[in-house]
């Protein structure tokens, strides 16, 4: 059974299947600085875990799109100290152009529930 929570025209932001739980890509507050944005990106991922009976815990893989690799290090030290010790997922980061010039990170989740 495929479940689908907050399902619009173009996207659910959250997809459970087999125990897995899909997040769509999360963002955080346009024009906000990379610390700032990342932080927020991953409150609003630990929403939609919490919607879905999941926690940051249970992250199986993450996906980091950065609109300058150059921001790397000060999203890193948001990431490391938010992700649970003991609890670091596969993680893939790289360099992309986001849907509008103001983010600088999205964020892409796949956990257990």
């Amino acid at each position: 059974m495929i479940e689908r929570i907050e399902t619009g025209q173009r996207m659910s932001k959250i997809v459970k299947h087999n125990d897995v739980v899909y997040l769509c890509g999360q963002v955080g507050n346009r024009g906000d600085s990379i610390q700032d944005q990342t932080r927020e990106c991953l409150q609003r991922v630990e929403n939609l875990l919490a919607k879905a009976g999941s926690k940051p815990e249970n992250i199986l893989q993450a996906t980091i799109w950065l609109a300058d690799m150059d921001d790397f290090s000060e999203m890193n030290k948001v990431w490391d100290a938010w992700v649970p010790e003991g609890h670091a997922p596969a993680r893939a980061c790289g360099e992309a152009k986001l849907a509008s010039p103001e983010l600088l990170v999205e964020v892409i989740i796949i956990a257990a529930y």
